[in-house]
């Protein structure tokens, strides 16, 4: 780690002046460190870091994760820009070229050289590549281009590179939206109406929401809009039994068990105890009941046999890059490679034809990924309607107005979109930053014939 200047080493303040604040920078220099190593998401690099320093205030504990996705989300530029890849070197990068402090600002915490450096950073005027200006790595913009054209991923990236709102979904089986919103202004808490899903709620600013006692009751959770969007094409009718195949820490699992209003029954599965550990105490705020998890050793495990072609509604949001959540989990566009990526599409097929199996004639399947890259959407969907004829797609967009959302909704419109894209482009729904200011989700509903 690298340690805190000296305070024999710090410019006094002239008389009047007051020294700025940053005694969280050297240990943000720490935290970005650990995450530059990208041997672990961010958020479990930071969680634990934040651990593992419990002297850390909740502000100061703030200011180092703003700066380390900031860093995350602007990482080839700055090492362009800065002429170095240290943790150091980036993030006092930032804090000059992204967040504008001055160097007088910053001297205070300056190391030999430093201020020199800085001071020829910011005269030089260093040429950007196209890479370099979307902070992106080439083969993603490579595929992105491939798929959706130049201007298309350019709009996708630039808006990917802006930090996500934070967005809570009600629990219409406890409460509704209006009283929701009523109890959070009334608390002081800048939000609104999320715009299409009619379940979320847009909260401006990072307010202490965990420590609410609505949400400590189960009135809401922390839920992506795009998340909810995708959710409700699942549609499911009361009573009716629904699987959620990959079900993590169960957001949507416990979405799909608000829309039946406590009855039917809903399955988690997951083949991740841990993941399905956090959906426990969610579920015991929520009151729902329906709901029962289950860790399965693998997509075939034969515990599934007794649901085969007995389920209503059976949805799949298959693990995959995450590219569509860049805007809140940056560090992916690093860790992900094209060789995980095809790993990942394995998965996602197998996945899929598993799951497809519980689907009873008549039933739905939805099948989902947060990915950008349509190999891991429309070529998975295409390998498995050439292989499963029993299942035909649906326009999803009925389904979204019958559940509350505007028909003023934008679709995504890619005039340079390549064949395949747009040729499932009218029968899926594709949700993007840009566009709708959500994460970037891919989904698509899949009816099995009623007949055998």
């Amino acid at each position: 780690m690298v340690a805190a200047v000296s305070a024999s080493r710090r410019r006094k303040a002239p008389l009047g002046e007051t020294a700025p604040r940053a005694p969280w920078l050297s240990e943000a220099v720490a935290a970005l460190a650990e995450a530059l190593r990208f041997e672990r998401p961010a958020d479990a690099v930071l969680s634990r870091f934040f651990r593992e320093r419990p002297h850390l205030g909740q502000r100061d504990r703030g200011e180092i994760a703003e700066r380390v996705y900031a860093v995350l989300r602007h990482r080839r530029s700055l090492e362009t820009w800065a002429g170095r890849t240290n943790p150091r070197a980036l993030l006092l990068a930032w804090l000059v070229r992204g967040e504008g402090w001055s160097l007088a600002r910053l001297e205070p915490w300056l190391e030999k050289g430093e201020r020199a450096w800085l001071a020829e950073r910011k005269a030089a005027t260093p040429v950007l590549s196209r890479a370099e200006r979307l902070d992106a790595p080439d083969w993603l913009i490579e595929r992105l281009d491939a798929a959706y054209g130049p201007p298309e991923t350019e709009a996708l990236l630039t808006s990917s590179n802006r930090p996500a709102p934070l967005d809570l979904r009600i629990n219409p089986w406890r409460t509704t939206r209006e009283a929701v919103l009523a109890r959070l202004q009334a608390d002081g808490i800048d939000c609104a109406p999320t715009p299409f899903s009619p379940l979320g709620i847009r909260v401006r600013g990072k307010p202490a929401l965990h420590a609410h006692p609505f949400f400590q009751d189960g009135m809401f959770e922390v839920q992506d809009e795009g998340s909810q969007l995708v959710t409700l094409l699942v549609a499911p009718r009361r009573g009716q039994t629904v699987v959620d195949f990959c079900a993590g820490a169960g957001g949507k699992t416990l979405q799909l068990a608000a829309a039946l209003r406590n009855t039917g029954q809903v399955y988690a599965f997951d083949v991740s105890a841990g993941r399905l550990a956090k959906l426990k105490p969610r579920l015991v705020r929520s009151g729902l009941t329906n709901v029962q998890p289950m860790v399965l050793a693998h997509e075939n495990d034969e515990r599934l046999d007794r649901l085969a072609g007995k389920v209503d509604r059976v949805l799949v949001d298959a693990p995959c890059s995450g590219l569509g959540t860049l805007r809140r989990n940056p560090d992916l566009k690093w860790r992900q490679q094209p060789t995980l990526v095809e790993e990942l599409i394995a998965k996602q097929r197998a996945i899929l034809q598993a799951a497809a199996r519980l689907v009873r004639p008549g039933g739905h399947l939805v099948y989902v990924t947060c990915s950008l890259l349509p190999e891991e959407n429309e070529t998975v969907l295409e390998t498995f309607l050439a292989r499963e004829s029993r299942f035909s797609l649906l326009d999803p967009w009925p389904s979204l107005f019958k559940s509350g959302v505007p028909e003023q909704i934008p679709r995504w419109e890619i005039p340079t979109a390549d064949a395949l894209v747009d040729r499932f482009s009218p029968t899926v729904l594709r949700l993007a930053p840009h566009v709708h200011g959500t994460d970037g989700f891919f989904a698509a509903v899949l009816a099995r014939n009623a007949s055998p």
